[in-house]
């Protein structure tokens, strides 16, 4: 790998700020030349922060946790498909042997799932009651990257349909404890009823977010709280839910209604001002490297081919702390033909990819 590349086309230091070139020296950008040498390799196009996939699981599949050869496998289909940021949502995986690549994406995890017994997929989740909650959302705020991930409603095979996990009492508290511990708190939640009660108990993101309504939009919005809706997970909703149309006619209607409206749901949240951020729902019964189709499904529920864009690297960079196309930092890029900003349908074939200053194609 030569020391130094050269950027050049058109730069995407955001939505806005455009530059023709910059340099990578050692890894890392530079926005002036290097003083000495002109033996450089040079890419070129239209060039914007590595993508961001804000919900993935690396090192689980749909039967659990997966080796560290599929890990491996997994963390390199979203890699080769431009995605250089995960915020995992959930693994019961080791996976931090994956910080020590060069060659991987970057990982912010959010220690293992917080589910109620018998109330989520088996093997992926700790499974505790409400007593439990507490301790176990202090556990994994320590062990996680700054996140806690909470399974906020699944199917209650009583009630035939789906409802929420936990006491808002218990919620509230929970989620107080995980900001004491400096982390952050999300939950998967499809239905109604439990966005009410994460919002009460102020959580700060919800995974697909597919039961907002008019009042937890208003809620939402006033709270700032940032949804990540993984439309290509939603889009699979009628195939999750026909197993369950005989047994549990309640949960299957539910279901496909929730699908139906996706898009406006989706929309209206974003044009209440609700931030909503990329991610794909990858590594449970989904493939790795969806996050250029999560993009364009965005704007078939309402945002511009730029917003999308901006919810899938400027946008979710700095809603995790990371930086994007910024002097000093590691050179996380990805080079396209065309600008994203006016068809994010460009993201799906990258021209090249450098990862922490190499290009690996």
């Amino acid at each position: 790998m030569a020391t130094t590349l050269h950027v050049t086309g058109r730069i995407l230091l955001s939505a806005q700020e455009v530059i023709d070139e910059l340099w990578v020296i050692d890894g890392r950008i530079s926005l002036t030349p290097p003083t000495t040498g002109t033996d450089w390799d040079t890419v070129s196009g239209w060039v914007v922060p590595g993508f961001v996939d804000a919900h993935c699981h690396v090192g689980l599949d749909k039967h659990g946790a997966v080796d560290a050869e599929t890990s491996e496998a997994q963390a390199r289909a979203d890699r080769d498909a431009g995605t250089l940021l995960i915020r995992d949502a959930g693994s019961p995986a080791d996976t931090r042997w994956i910080d020590e690549r060069d060659d991987l994406p970057k990982i912010i995890r959010a220690g293992r799932h917080i589910a109620r017994p018998k109330r989520y997929i088996r093997n992926f989740a700790h499974e505790v009651e409400p007593d439990q909650l507490v301790s176990r959302v202090r556990a994994e705020a320590r062990a996680g990257d700054g996140w806690v991930k909470l399974v906020g409603d699944w199917i209650d095979r009583e009630v035939g349909d789906l409802a929420p996990c936990w006491p808002v009492d218990v919620l509230t508290e929970a989620v107080a404890a995980a900001h004491e511990e400096g982390a952050r708190v999300t939950a998967h939640c499809f239905g109604e009823q439990s966005l009410h009660d994460f919002a009460a108990a102020g959580t700060d993101c919800i995974e697909h977010a597919t039961g907002l309504e008019d009042d937890t939009v208003a809620s939402f919005a006033a709270q700032g709280i940032t949804i990540v809706p993984t439309l290509v997970n939603i889009e699979t909703f009628p195939q999750i839910a026909e197993p369950a149309a005989e047994k549990f006619p309640d949960y299957h209607r539910h279901m496909l209604a929730l699908h139906e409206r996706r898009f406006a749901t989706i929309g209206a949240a974003h044009e209440a001002g609700i931030p909503v951020m990329v991610g794909t729902d990858a590594g449970g019964s989904l493939p790795h490297g969806l996050v250029a189709q999560e993009m364009e499904l965005l704007t078939r529920a309402g945002m511009t081919h730029t917003e999308a864009l901006a919810a899938g690297t400027w946008a979710a960079r700095e809603w995790l702390g990371r930086p994007g196309i910024v002097e000093g930092e590691d050179a996380d890029l990805v080079v396209l033909d065309s600008d994203p900003r006016e068809d994010v349908r460009a993201c799906a074939s990258p021209r090249s990819i450098v990862l922490r200053g190499a290009t690996l194609f």
